[in-house]
């Protein structure tokens, strides 16, 4: 997926408004996590070498339309300051007069945010209006929020528009890079980790994954519902009793398309969720019926490992158990550790965003790793085939060169 990249563009003098994605979380006023925001710095950078000022805008949280002082991107813009070492201009709003005027008087140099773009209902509805108005803010447009490149929002799908000239930010084409990579043109062995919760949010990338990998590992919450679909006792597991009929059609699958589905040997278990609380590891077929289980067991951590450190191309989306416990997240620790030293050995390891990326990030390998998606229902829609709007709607590089 070659796109017209911010590389290929002429920024000097030029006000280029950067949809970044500084959906970051905040408590007590403060950034809790700038991991999106250092993810941004390259691009931002690139601007302002190439003697172009940056205009970004971005969500934060789902203030639904409303002005949320705790929603501001104030504190975003302080961050951003530091870590930029450069005047960070927080604008009044993203719209408007006063916006318009705080844009055309910021200093040489500076970089101006918008403030947060859901303060308004026409950002989520694709008001062709609220569009225009943003656009009339830039003279070139870059996306570089691939996180929300999977919403046909005004900022991402519709401003594009209003502008000759469109275009990838580094991050944005890096995550298509390496996720379009990972589908279209993989290094074999190919191996998937599937994990999470549930089996339902993830059913469409598994059924797009069999025709294109070679092995395919599930753990998690979701494990139990296939546990159950083969007839074993899952005691007070995680169970998506409505699921179960497609756990069966996706073992089906999997032995029709020749992919090796491989399910957890052994489980932890416990009597509850909690750090501290006494916990044992049993084979899957021998879950007693008053006990819950909460990660994979030390054979299947093994086993795992081994598939992974076989690989040369390894996608992982969803923990493979309840990584906010300790106890409960070694599971995930181990096959973390496996794709550090497969990365290492010359394979490609692209970990999804979400929760996936949060836990290798506490477990620090996170640098350690090929690529660590920034975007967590746009990764997942990505691996499911889907089109994401945010990008759909910017041009192709052969479009322009020819």
């Amino acid at each position: 997926m070659s796109k017209l990249s911010i590389t290929d563009l002429d920024l000097r003098d030029k006000r280029v408004l950067v949809r970044v994605d500084f959906n970051v979380p905040i408590e007590n006023g403060q950034v809790a996590d700038d991991t999106r925001l250092r993810a941004s710095l390259p691009t931002i950078r690139h601007i302002l070498d190439a003697g172009g000022q940056p205009i970004l805008m971005s969500h934060l949280g789902r203030p639904e339309g409303e002005v949320v002082p705790e929603l501001s991107l104030r504190p975003v813009a302080e961050v951003l300051q530091i870590l930029l070492g450069r005047e960070v201009l927080l604008s009044p709003d993203c719209v408007g007069e006063a916006t318009a005027v705080a844009v055309k008087r910021a200093p040489e140099g500076s970089v101006v945010l918008l403030e947060n773009l859901r303060f308004h209902a026409d950002e989520e509805a694709n008001a062709p209006g609220f569009a225009t108005q943003l656009s009339e803010l830039g003279d070139v447009y870059v996306n570089d929020a691939f996180g929300s490149a999977h919403r046909a929002h005004a900022s991402t799908e519709g401003i594009t528009h209003y502008f000759v000239d469109c275009a990838t930010g580094l991050l944005m084409q890096k995550e298509l890079d390496y996720l379009g990579t990972a589908l279209a043109d993989p290094v074999r062995p190919y191996v998937a980790i599937m994990g999470g919760a549930k089996i339902s949010g993830k059913i469409d990338v598994i059924e797009n994954l069999f025709s294109k990998v070679d092995i395919l590992l599930i753990g998690g919450g979701m494990a139990f519902t296939f546990f159950k679909a083969m007839g074993l006792e899952i005691g007070k597991s995680l169970l998506e009793e409505d699921r179960v009929g497609v756990a069966t059609h996706l073992l089906k699958r999997a032995e029709a398309e020749d992919v090796d589905l491989i399910l957890p040997t052994d489980t932890v278990v416990a009597a509850e969720m909690a750090e501290g609380v006494p916990a044992q590891v049993v084979p899957r077929d021998q879950i007693p019926a008053n006990l819950e289980g909460f990660d994979i067991g030390i054979e299947t951590r093994k086993r795992f490992s081994n598939v992974v450190l076989g690989a040369k191309t390894v996608v992982w989306n969803g923990p493979l158990g309840v990584c906010e416990i300790y106890s409960f997240s070694k599971g995930s620790r181990a096959v973390a550790n496996a794709l550090v030293t497969a990365t290492e050995r010359g394979a490609t390891t692209i970990v999804g965003g979400g929760e996936t990326a949060a836990a290798m990030a506490d477990f620090g390998v996170a640098k350690k790793l090929s690529h660590v998606s920034t975007g967590g229902g746009a990764s997942l829609e990505f691996l499911e085939g889907q089109t994401l709007p945010g990008v759909a709607a910017l041009p192709d590089r052969e479009e322009e060169t020819n």
